[in-house]
């Protein structure tokens, strides 16, 4: 789970800091609105639903496909 997850708490954290800074301002360059962007996306991938946690594969490959492939959406 460590191998697969990478620098991904490293960039949860950075999404959150700069989640409460881009309230305050408008003007974001691109790096952050991609870290913005990033964040949103590995966060939703994250949740699961109360009481039904996914099997410890199932969240292996599911994090590995958030961490690891770029999605254009």
């Amino acid at each position: 789970m460590k191998q697969v997850c990478g620098s991904s708490k490293l960039e949860l954290a950075q999404y959150r800091e700069v989640t409460a800074f881009a309230q305050f301002g408008s003007d974001l360059d691109a790096a952050t609105q991609a870290l913005l962007s990033r964040g949103a996306r590995l966060t939703e991938v994250l949740k699961q639903p109360q009481y039904a946690p996914l099997p410890t594969k199932k969240q292996i490959l599911v994090i590995y496909a958030a961490v690891k492939i770029e999605w254009k959406l």
